[in-house]
């Protein structure tokens, strides 16, 4: 990256912004919706294909079953979303479910919600991602012929907008979002004035084939298990909703109350359109399965390996609109998009949240820094890799990545409304004021309501989905679990270590002696100017120290030295077997030992070279030797740089550079919202 220039920087991320004008990327509702509830938006484009899917094991004659799944969906996206209202009014700081459950039900329960989160995210990308490639591949082949390849280049373009920042991104991605709403509203309305007043036949692609049930004729606890199942599927389409609670900070103000009417519009939205897209699968007569080629079956023939399965939402506009036309085309096109822009929501929530778990202490702290367009760019890399990995492992195949899905977000639901119950009661045992007092037994009502159905959906989630992949989500909360707690050891170890303490200690006590030795091999320029830098420090004991590995260049040496009169005596270290770090290793801890209050300083005249292939021609003895020096106590290790010609062109590229910086490098400290009195070109 140290190697690309300011041009195509600015091309791909933009000009660097001032910390001072955060505040110009705060989002406005109209465009906070697109940004941070695209995922529970979009997922009504597969969320109804992967009730039938499920159904569809039964036979034809589960179907019936849908509308009564759709209904238990609408109930716990609404208690999800009225919920969350009371989670953005009493938590606006942006820590979301993790502050919640930090605050209430301790750091174990905390960082279990970070984790579930996280992974939540990642397969938000990864699954976003491949099912809008699968969406786009139903109208052009060569997307769907490599699948892997196109949802990898879709990652990498959405990582290089969402390094631009919130504000560019979420306006770019607003306008393909509410497209894709008024599409599929103008759909429903559409397809409802045809079957209620026109009364037209509209029937679906896939109307005339048969499903051979897997398991036919089910009945008692193993039709419940499936509807189960099934209910279980359709709750993807509440994946996302926590994502407005953990970016109540990037609203404008009042956030909390922009964030709550946001949460409220968005269930309104994805609630209609699910429902919507359930009703008129079942009366255009869509037909799915999870093994089309063998399952779905044309005048008794299955279709074969070679059908392709187009999803419920591209059927049921085909049924409505007709085949080719416009508005079937354009609600195809911004159903791909905003399958894509829905891996948008974890572009946000997940470095939000990183940053959050980074000055907490759980993540590396480079997760805590902005980069140069006020986003978490470090953030935004990593999760972006990690979500390549997955579709890489899984083959963009979004039936297979949604097995993963969505127990992570019912982990964080279940102990997000669970610490709000334990918050109202910690804030009723002191409230004497009757009318707080009733508002805060409401909001305690509906969290508890929220806990338990939430809770229930999540034991549901792990019966039905463990061995159909959910192991694998519930390996990666352990793993991330696992990391963050590692990490946080390690920092509250280091802090301990390096604590001042209140005695003195042999850190503030000045050493009785500096004795400074001075590493040469040959008496050329860089050698005396670190003899001359030496003798300025005033050291106690100065001398010069150099490795016998030639016989004839250890007498040369000697000569020059003496030559020339040197005032440093060269002291000249044996070494039999030709190494160079190990003798002066030894010899600097024999200084140690034998005044252990003493500090040696060695001074390393080293090249500063202009080209990359020339630091693998200089230099290498120093950084090996200065590697191990830094393992040794007492010890201090000063490099003396001398420029040769070939820097001269190093500067002049870094002076083209000079205010470039590469998007996740590290910038200490989060954005100073101050006023900026500079004035504006």
């Amino acid at each position: 990256m140290s190697k690309l220039t300011d041009v195509p920087k600015r091309i791909l991320i933009g000009r660097a912004l001032r910390s001072d004008r955060l505040g110009e990327t705060l989002l406005p509702k109209r465009v906070a919706l697109p940004v941070f509830a695209s995922d529970p938006l979009s997922s009504v484009a597969y969320a109804p294909g992967e009730v039938l899917l499920v159904l569809s094991i039964a036979g034809l004659s589960a179907y019936h079953f849908s509308p009564w799944i759709a209904f238990a969906v609408v109930v716990l996206m609404f208690t999800v979303v009225a919920s969350y209202r009371q989670n953005v009014h009493a938590y606006p700081s942006g820590g979301g479910d993790y502050e919640v459950a930090t605050t209430n039900l301790g750091p174990k329960a905390g960082l279990t919600v970070a984790s579930a989160l996280l992974v939540d995210y990642v397969l938000t990308v990864a699954v976003s991602i491949s099912s809008g490639i699968e969406n786009l591949g139903s109208a052009v082949p060569f997307v769907v012929e490599n699948k892997v390849p196109c949802a990898i280049g879709v990652i990498a373009l959405l990582t290089v907008m969402n390094l631009r920042g919130v504000r560019e991104s979420g306006t770019l991605f607003a306008i393909p979002t509410y497209v894709f709403v008024a599409g599929v509203f103008l759909m429903i309305a559409w397809g409802a004035f045809r079957g209620v007043v026109l009364g037209d036949d509209m029937r679906a692609p896939t109307a005339d084939f048969e499903i051979k049930p897997e398991h036919p004729g089910l009945a008692g606890f193993a039709l419940v298990f499936l509807l189960l199942r099934a209910f279980s599927s359709g709750c993807a389409a509440l994946t996302g909703v926590e994502a407005i609670s953990n970016g109540v900070p990037g609203f404008r103000k009042p956030k909390s109350r922009n964030a709550a009417t946001t949460l409220a519009l968005m269930g309104l939205l994805a609630v209609t359109m699910f429902c919507g897209i359930i009703a008129l699968a079942s009366a255009t007569d869509v037909r799915m399965a999870e093994n089309p080629g063998k399952d779905l079956v044309h005048n008794g023939v299955p279709l074969g390996p070679d059908y392709v399965q187009n999803p419920v939402i591209s059927q049921v506009a085909e049924a409505v609109f007709g085949s080719g036309t416009f508005l079937f085309v354009v609600l195809a096109g911004a159903t791909a998009l905003v399958l894509f822009l829905a891996a948008n929501t974890a572009y946000n929530g997940f470095p939000l949240l990183g940053s959050i778990l980074a000055q907490d202490r759980y993540l590396p702290r480079q997760l805590h820094t902005r980069g140069d367009r006020l986003a978490f760019s470090n953030g935004i890399l990593l999760l972006a890799g990690a979500a390549g990995l997955l579709v890489w492992v899984y083959g963009a195949d979004s039936t297979r990545l949604i097995q993963l899905y969505i127990v992570g977000v019912f982990v964080s639901f279940t102990l997000s409304q669970t610490g709000m119950v334990r918050h109202w009661n910690r804030l009723l045992a002191t409230e004497k004021d009757q009318t707080k007092r009733r508002h805060m037994i409401r909001s305690r009502a509906i969290n508890a309501f929220g806990a338990f159905f939430t809770g229930l959906v999540l034991v549901v989630v792990l019966l039905t989905k463990f061995t159909h992949g959910a192991w694998v989500a519930l390996l990666g909360m352990c793993v991330f679990y696992a990391t963050m707690t590692a990490i946080r050891r390690h920092y509250d170890r280091v802090a301990e270590e390096i604590a001042v303490p209140d005695a003195p200690s042999e850190d503030t006590v000045r050493p009785s002696r500096v004795h400074s030795v001075v590493l040469v091999s040959k008496v050329h320029r860089p050698a005396l100017r670190a003899l001359a830098y030496a003798k300025l420090l005033r050291s106690d004991t100065l001398e010069a120290v150099s490795v016998n590995v030639d016989a004839e260049e250890t007498r040369a040496l000697r000569e020059e030295w003496e030559r020339r009169s040197i005032d440093v005596p060269l002291k000249v270290l044996d070494s039999p077997y030709r190494e160079v770090t190990r003798p002066v290793i030894e010899y600097v801890k024999s200084l140690r030992a034998q005044s252990p209050r003493d500090v040696v300083s060695v001074i390393i005249p080293e090249y500063v070279v202009g080209h990359w292939y020339e630091h693998f021609l200089h230099n290498q003895s120093a950084l090996r030797l200065k590697g191990r020096l830094l393992f040794t106590p007492g010890v201090m290790v000063t490099s003396v740089p001398y420029q040769l010609e070939s820097s001269e062109a190093a500067k002049l590229r870094a002076r083209r550079r000079q205010n470039w910086s590469a998007p996740g490098s590290v910038r200490r400290g989060p954005a100073e919202r101050t006023k900026d009195t500079s004035p504006r070109t």
